[in-house]
Order: structure tokens, then sequence, then C-alpha cells
């Protein structure tokens, strides 16, 4: 099977599955880097290979990798991510208990990515040239908008995304950049 653009969540039980810590980041990995095998993943992590190779086996479950059969191993399985990204439907799953809380669960995975990504490259901000430490960071802002406009918003930036991939695909001094987009209603200035 080939890697899709996105997979689109609507069981609470497979969204809490995938925010669990290490489950998050196997599959990140295998998103990022490409296949592995559960020992690879287990030393990447610091993590036995028995408990990579069982997590991996929950989020083969739950749809999010599978067994790479293009590069299968006698002696031990290679797996890989099916999905580029992966999505769910926040109204969807807010309508039962079980659904909120692995919602709200992702989001805090989210942030906590978000809070590792920017860590990474402050540590490493001086293998980088001067165009991208100037390029990198993060932008803040806000507008009155309507659901529908909030929703346009993540539709343009994913378009303008892939059609900047697109052009940068030979360019050098290319890297792997990470994008994260938030928006949400907010009354008032938070004490």
């Amino acid at each position: 099977m080939e890697e899709s653009e996105v997979y689109r969540v609507t069981d609470p039980r497979a969204l809490k599955a995938v925010a669990h810590p290490l489950r998050a980041r196997l599959l990140g990995a295998l998103r990022v880097e490409g296949p592995a095998t559960a020992t690879e993943l287990a030393a990447r992590f610091g993590e036995s290979s028995g408990s990579t190779s069982y997590h991996l086996r929950q989020l083969a479950r739950y749809g999010f990798v599978e067994e790479d059969p293009g590069r299968r191993d006698a002696r031990e399985r290679r797996w890989r991510s099916v999905h580029r990204y992966t999505a769910w439907n926040e109204a969807d799953l807010d309508t039962t208990p079980q659904g909120r809380e692995a919602a709200g669960d992702m989001r805090e995975r989210q942030l906590r990515v978000l809070i590792r990504d920017h860590g990474a490259f402050e540590r490493e901000r001086d293998a980088y040239g001067p165009e991208w430490i100037e390029a990198a960071g993060m932008y803040g802002d806000f507008a009155y908008l309507t659901p529908a406009s909030v929703t346009l918003l993540y539709e343009r930036v994913k378009e303008l995304l892939r059609e900047l991939e697109a052009a940068d695909a030979d360019a050098p001094g290319r890297e792997r950049v990470v994008v994260h987009t938030a928006a949400f209603p907010m009354r008032g200035y938070p004490r």
C-alpha cells in the first residue's frame, strides 16, 4: 500500500492509542525517516525491542502503520507509516466523553511536539546558516473569523505548503521544515 496523505480518525480508541508518547514518537520517526525495525526504533529511543514491537503492533491494530511488504526481513519485521499525517473531526469526537478525552490528549501531545521541535532547533541552530536562523521562528497574530474561515485558513496553509515543497524539490539548501498551525477562539486576554 502506498503512503496516503491523511488518516481521518473517527474512533476515539485509535486517537487515544496514537496519543501515547512512545507510539507518537515511533509513528513520527517512521513518517520522517522511513521504514524501520522494532530493534532500530528501540535503539533510537532508548527502549527495549519488546516494548517498541508491542507499541508498533498497537499502531498497526488501528491502521497507523503496517509491515513494509517491499522490505521483508527473514529475521525481523520492517514497519512503515501508512499516512503522512493524522486528522480528526473535533465535533464528531466531542459527542462522547471518550472522544472528548482522546481529542484533548492529542491536542496536548501536539503542544508537546511543538515544544520538542523548537528545543531541537535551538540546540542545533549553530549548524544552520544565517538564512535559516532568520527564516525559522514562530508567528503569532489574531483576527476575527468564523469557523468556516478558520477551516479555509488550514486548507490554504496546507495547499501553500505542498506548493512550496514541490517548488523547492531540487533546490540547494533545502531542509526538512516542521510547520505547526494552530487557531482557536479566545474571549479576552488570558490571565
